[in-house]
C-alpha cells in the first residue's frame, strides 16, 4: 500500500511540475515581445537623454527618428564593421573579448546642424552592473601652434544607471546632480593623450577639464563609473581622433 501511495505521489508531483513548467514557458514566450519592446524603449530614451533630449514612452520613437541620424559598429582601429547591428550589441559580452576583437557601437545625433557621437558604456558598481551613455560634440579646431586637434574629445552629455546600488549612496549615479558636471569635460589632454574622466572623492579641482565630484558615501560606485569610462572609451581613441 505504501509503495502504491509513494508511486501516486511521485506521478502526481511529476505532472504538476511538468504543467507548471509548461505554463511558465508559455508565459515567458508570450511576454518576450513586450519585454523586448520595453528594453528598446528604455535604450532609445537613454540615448536621447545623453544628447539632452527628454522623451516619454509615447514620443520616444518620433524623437529618436528626428535626432538619431545614424548608427554603426566599429573596431578598435576605428573601422566600420559590416553586418553587426549596433543596437543589439551586448557590451558585457564584448568587454570580455580582447580589445582588437570587440564590436563597439556608435550612434550619431544631428542637433542644430551639429553632429554628436553617442557611445554606450558598461561596468561594475558595488553590488552589480552599471551602465550609461556618453555623448561627445565635435570640438573646434585648435590653433596650429598650440594643442593637438582631436575632433571628438568634449563631452556633451552623460547618463548613468544601475541595477542594485545602495539607495542614497551609489544609486545616486542616475541623478542629475551627478551627471551634469560631466558636460564640457574632455577625455584627451592638449598633447592628445587619453585621460578619460576622473571621479574624485572629496571634491574635484574646479579648474580641471577631466575631473568631476564623486558621490559622498558612494566611493566604490564612483570609482566604478571612472573604471567604466576608462575601459569603454579607451577603445574608441583612434575613432575619436580620426572622425573629421
Amino acid at each position: 500500500m505504501n509503495v502504491q501511495s509513494n508511486r501516486y505521489t511521485f506521478i502526481y508531483s511529476s505532472i504538476i511540475v511538468i504543467v507548471v513548467a509548461t505554463l511558465l514557458a508559455l508565459a515567458a514566450t508570450a511576454l518576450k515581445p513586450a519585454q523586448d519592446r520595453n528594453v528598446e524603449i528604455e535604450k532609445k530614451q537613454n540615448i536621447l537623454s545623453s544628447v539632452r533630449v527628454n522623451s516619454t514612452r509615447e514620443d520616444v520613437q518620433p524623437l529618436y527618428d528626428q535626432y538619431i541620424s545614424g548608427s554603426y559598429t566599429i573596431n578598435s582601429k576605428g573601422e566600420k564593421v559590416e553586418g553587426v547591428d549596433p543596437f543589439t550589441i551586448n557590451l558585457r559580452e564584448e568587454l570580455k573579448k580582447p580589445l582588437e576583437e570587440r564590436n563597439m557601437p556608435v550612434f550619431e545625433c544631428t542637433k542644430k546642424d551639429s553632429l554628436i557621437l553617442v557611445i554606450p558604456v558598461y561596468g561594475k558598481g558595488l553590488w552589480g552592473p552599471i551602465w550609461g551613455y556618453i555623448s561627445l560634440m565635435k570640438d573646434k579646431p585648435a590653433r596650429a601652434d598650440s594643442a593637438v586637434y582631436i575632433p571628438y574629445k568634449r563631452i556633451y552629455g552623460a547618463i548613468f544607471d544601475h541595477k542594485g546600488e545602495t539607495p542614497g549612496l551609489g544609486a545616486e549615479i542616475n541623478q542629475t546632480f551627478f551627471q551634469l558636471p560631466f558636460r564640457d569635460k574632455v577625455i584627451f589632454d592638449n598633447k592628445g593623450l587619453f585621460t578619460s574622466i576622473k571621479v574624485v572623492k572629496g571634491g574635484s579641482d574646479a579648474a580641471s577639464l577631466n575631473e568631476v565630484d564623486g558621490i559622498s558615501g558612494g566611493t566604490i560606485t564612483s570609482k566604478g563609473v571612472q573604471a567604466m569610462l576608462d575601459t569603454c572609451l579607451a577603445g574608441y581613441q583612434t575613432f575619436f581622433k580620426s572622425s573629421k
